[in-house]
Parts: C-alpha cells; sequence; structure tokens
C-alpha cells in the first residue's frame, strides 16, 4: 500500500472516495464548484491510500488554519479532515499509517500543533490527540425567557457596566457576508480555542451556516459609532423552534443583546442555541435561573501536540511558576522529560533529567493545553500521574486561561 498525495486533478477520486467510506453520496456542487464543504479542501494536503493495484482505500486531509492560544495568540495549526477508510480495507492498518504519514509530514513542513473534530471519540486518542474544547445546547422556552435586571452597583449605587447602546440590524445571510467575515475574524483572535475561518471558506460557502449561503435571518449588532461587533445567524423550523446556528460577540454585553433579540422573536415556542460556551453567563441572566435547559453537552476541538517545547512557549501564561513534566507519545515511539519555567507571562521549555512533577501521554497534554481541562481532573481520572503534592494545583493554576476556550468552526 501507498500514502501518497493527491494530485490537482484528483479531487473527485478523494471525494468520492471519502463518501464511500462513510456510505454516502457527495452534494451536487453548484457550477463554479462550491456550495459544498469539500469545495474548500486544499488538494495538496490531501492524502489519498492506494493498493498496488491503483486502488485508493483511505483518505486524509488537512486544512491550514490559525488557532487562538490563551493570552490571544494565534499560531498555525494543522485542521485534519475527511478521514475515512473503504469497509473493505479496515482493520488492516490503513488508518494507522495514513495518521503516521500525515504527523510526519506535519512535522517536516515545520508544524507544531494538529486539530480535528473527532467523529468518535475512541478513535484519535490512540493517535495522540485529546479533546480540548467543548460544547453544549442551550435551549430557552420562550415564555420563560425574561433576562433580570443586573444586580452589580458600583461604588456610587450605579449598576458596574452601563446598558448596551448599540443597535441591532435584522439582514439576511446574502446580505452580508463581508461583515461576518470581519466579525468572526475579530471574535477568533481573541478567544482561546478559536480557529481562523479563511476568506476561501466565505467564498465557496464551504462549511454550515453562517458560512454556507444556506438562507439565514442574520442579526447583526453594531456599536455606538456602527461598527459591528457581532451577529446571531438563525432559523425558524418546525415546532415553532427558533435555532441560532452560532452567536459571535465581542463582548458578553454584545452577546446579552443579541440574546434578548431571538429570544423577543414572535410566533416562537422556543430558542436553541447551538454551539452555547461552556460557563458563559446568559443562564444567570434570566429571571428564571432553570428557563435554559442545556443538552448535548460534548467535545469539541482535539488537539495535538508535535513539538511540545514549541507549544508550551507559544501560549501565553497567567501565573509563574516550574513544572517537571514527563511526556509520553506512544503512537510515535517518542518519550520526553520537559522543564516548564513561567516568568511573567513568558515561558521556557527545555528537556531536563529532573525528577517529573507530573507524568502524562501527549493526547493528556493535548486536553489541557488551551486550558478548557484541568490537569487536576485528569488526575483524578487516572489519566495523569502526580508525583508530588501540590503539583497537580499548580499545573491547574498554570494551564489556565483567561477564559474558557471554546470553537464555534465545523470542518
Amino acid at each position: 500500500m501507498e500514502i501518497r498525495h493527491t494530485t490537482d486533478d484528483e479531487l473527485d477520486l478523494f471525494v468520492d472516495t471519502l463518501h464511500a467510506a462513510f456510505g454516502r453520496f457527495p452534494e451536487t456542487p453548484s457550477e463554479d464548484g462550491g456550495g459544498v464543504w469539500w469545495s474548500a479542501l486544499e488538494t495538496e494536503r490531501n492524502l489519498l491510500a492506494v493498493t498496488a493495484d491503483g486502488r485508493p482505500v483511505g483518505t486524509a486531509g488537512a486544512y491550514s488554519f490559525e488557532l487562538t492560544l490563551p493570552g490571544g495568540v494565534p499560531v498555525p495549526a494543522a485542521g485534519v479532515t475527511a478521514v475515512g477508510v473503504l469497509p473493505s480495507h479496515r482493520r488492516r492498518g490503513v488508518l494507522g499509517a495514513m495518521m503516521r504519514h500525515q504527523l510526519a509530514g506535519l512535522r517536516d513542513g515545520g508544524e507544531f500543533l494538529s486539530v480535528l473534530l473527532a467523529s468518535e471519540a475512541l478513535i484519535y486518542r490512540r493517535f495522540g490527540y485529546g479533546p480540548a474544547t467543548y460544547t453544549r445546547r442551550l435551549t430557552v422556552p420562550r415564555h420563560r425567557a425574561d433576562l433580570a435586571l443586573p444586580r452589580a452597583r458600583g461604588t456610587a449605587g450605579a449598576p458596574e457596566k452601563g446598558p448596551d447602546t448599540g443597535t441591532i440590524e435584522l439582514l439576511r445571510r446574502a446580505e452580508c457576508g463581508e461583515i461576518l467575515e470581519e466579525v468572526y475574524d475579530r471574535y477568533r483572535r481573541a478567544q482561546p480555542g478559536a480557529l481562523s475561518r479563511p476568506h476561501r471558506w466565505w467564498a465557496r460557502g464551504a462549511g454550515q451556516p453562517p458560512i454556507a449561503t444556506t438562507p439565514r435571518y442574520v442579526a447583526v449588532h453594531r456599536d455606538a459609532d456602527g461598527v459591528p461587533d457581532g451577529y446571531a445567524c438563525y432559523s425558524l423550523g418546525e415546532g415553532d423552534t427558533l435555532t441560532v446556528d452560532e452567536t459571535v460577540a465581542g463582548d458578553d454585553a454584545v452577546f446579552t443583546a443579541l440574546a434578548g433579540f431571538v429570544l423577543g422573536h414572535d410566533l416562537v415556542t422556543q430558542v436553541e442555541f447551538k454551539h452555547f460556551p461552556p460557563e458563559h453567563p446568559l443562564r444567570w441572566q434570566f429571571a428564571d435561573f432553570r428557563a435554559g435547559r442545556v443538552s448535548d453537552d460534548t467535545d469539541w476541538l482535539w488537539v495535538r501536540l508535535l513539538d511540545v517545547p514549541r507549544a508550551l512557549t507559544a501560549r501565553g501564561w497567567f501565573t509563574d511558576g516550574e513544572l517537571v513534566l514527563d511526556v509520553e507519545d506512544p503512537f510515535l515511539g517518542e518519550h520526553g522529560r520537559y522543564l516548564l519555567t513561567v516568568r511573567d507571562g513568558v515561558a521556557d521549555c527545555v528537556p531536563t533529567d529532573r525528577e517529573p512533577d507530573l507524568s502524562l501521554d501527549v493526547s493528556d497534554l493535548g486536553s489541557v493545553y488551551l486550558g478548557g481541562t484541568a490537569p487536576s481532573t485528569l488526575v483524578r481520572a487516572g489519566h495523569v500521574r502526580a508525583h508530588r503534592p501540590g503539583a497537580a494545583a499548580l499545573a491547574d493554576a498554570l494551564f489556565r486561561a483567561e477564559r474558557p476556550p471554546h470553537c464555534l468552526h465545523w470542518f
């Protein structure tokens, strides 16, 4: 079997093989080749597993993204996608061979982070990926959706933050593509765990709404100067349920304003917020705390470190301290022990022979890397071993982010 990159004229072969692996048939693209999720694939980063007689039996691709790390640091990250093996060739090592070939190629290209969305949670941990961001759905019955007045008061008895002074304009998706692209790009640069959406995605309508040009209404929030700084993309479906595909906002006040807008929609029985961020304060803003029902609480972005020192020194840090991390990478057959030293928000990470504070798998390091999973949680779960009292607590303090990481992007 050979693992090779696709050529420019093999996109249809790649797409057909991938769909066959999942028992599906491709949608019909528009005349210019857009309007389907795979129209943003980067042909030069697609891999085919081919048998000795030339038959394609497996696929794996990658996108060129930027991932925002804690501290608002955007770095390159390979977005692994389109991974599949024909049913006739499963359990023969095809997937493992493609993953090994892909990781080696990413390293050779100078990349130190890889991310993916896992179709099955059991598959990708063995390749060194760990769940790093989480998402959920919030459903709010319309008749229980009243928002309470803020209770916090300043020193002079006034609210800590004044009321929203912006405006909301209702547009159709087809009218505001440039606004969506601009607002999302500003948002993702400040949100840990967020991925870039290259212009190619928007131009070709590649992905899920609002990237896709599927008919949607968009509530666009503008600040006091008229500059767009948030949006909520939504549609009204069966059962009078208004579904919000995603809410993008520069701050909590803008998010609340957009939430209030969709929650006040007439002739709606309930509002569902997809990709609702963990620990978001909106539930606390309802007059009825039980108004919001959380469901579909699940993992989203999985992270894989390809170069531990580079990855750890790239992100921002918010507590000083030292940790010795003993990291196993079974899939690549590697092992390293590193001294992580953080001073004034900057990290140094070098090999060391010192006794470890924590021993962990590279997939567990991926889970804690963005600050969305506490190292102490993995210690308690039996995944990470703490070698001295206080090591887990120090790791929690070191790896925390300025706010919980969250990823909206589907790929």
